[in-house]
């Protein structure tokens, strides 16, 4: 059996990180839909990449962003995403790279 102690020492978290996170995206990553509860018990969907076995999630403005850069740049290949503010109030900008 394992104590309490060492469960809990051994224990780690399952949240999803954000894309933000990384320096650089590549454009041909695949793109997962998700499904989770929030702390209301009300189940929402969102988007999710993954990167050296780990789960980036993908704001719908993100994609918006990307959508318009690639429309005028359809060869782009890697950007990167800044992230400003928290919670309701965060904003990403999408910056081309190459």
């Amino acid at each position: 059996m394992v104590s309490l102690k060492e469960s809990a020492i051994a224990y780690e978290s399952t949240t999803t990180k954000n894309i933000a996170d990384l320096e650089e995206v590549d454009v041909s990553l695949v793109i997962e839909d998700r499904t989770g509860k929030n702390d209301a018990g009300e189940e929402f969907k969102y988007k999710i990449i993954t990167v050296d076995k780990e789960e980036y999630r993908v704001p719908n403005s993100v994609l918006n962003n990307l959508k318009a850069i690639l429309e005028k740049k359809p060869d782009l290949k890697k950007f990167t995403v800044s992230k400003t503010g928290q919670g309701m109030n965060t904003k990403y900008t999408v910056i081309p790279i190459e």
